[in-house]
């Protein structure tokens, strides 16, 4: 075997095993962002920038990185409400998973801020102002 067809083959076969490599690493990674979908449990029924979300067990998918992001509230593969949220950056992680809910005083309830067990953010929901009464509820 000549000198210039070992040296090809070698180039072909690091060239093989760089796309596996990468493949790979792809893959994985993808897998552990798909594994990672944070859902949120409602005991009773909130409002949404005007939308009402019934009491139930969603998951939550939102696009961007922040700080502004459109987060979509799905029960299968079914989007129930969409919303504006504002990614905000904590100094510690949350505890556990939880959501804050401003009570008005008509009895009706506002989806405030969604925080995510050891995540160092949360998601603030645009439109919530009317802080009469806020508390937090742990989601699972």
């Amino acid at each position: 075997m000549k000198l210039s067809n070992v040296v090809k083959t070698n180039v072909v076969k690091t060239n093989v095993v760089k796309s596996l490599v990468m493949g790979l690493a792809l893959l994985l990674a993808s897998s552990a962002f798909a594994s990672s979908k944070p859902t949120l449990e409602t005991r009773e029924s909130l409002n949404l920038n005007g939308q009402k979300l019934p009491a139930g067990s969603y998951q939550l998918q939102w696009q961007g990185t922040g700080p502004n992001v459109e987060v979509s509230f799905l029960q299968g593969k079914k989007v129930v409400a969409t919303t504006t949220a504002h990614m905000v950056d904590r100094d510690t992680p949350a505890p556990y998973d939880s959501a804050v809910v401003t009570h008005n005083q008509d009895g009706t309830a506002n989806l405030s801020e969604i925080r995510f067990s050891g995540k160092k953010y949360v998601l603030s929901v645009a439109g919530s102002t009317d802080k009469n009464t806020m508390e937090e509820s742990p989601t699972k």
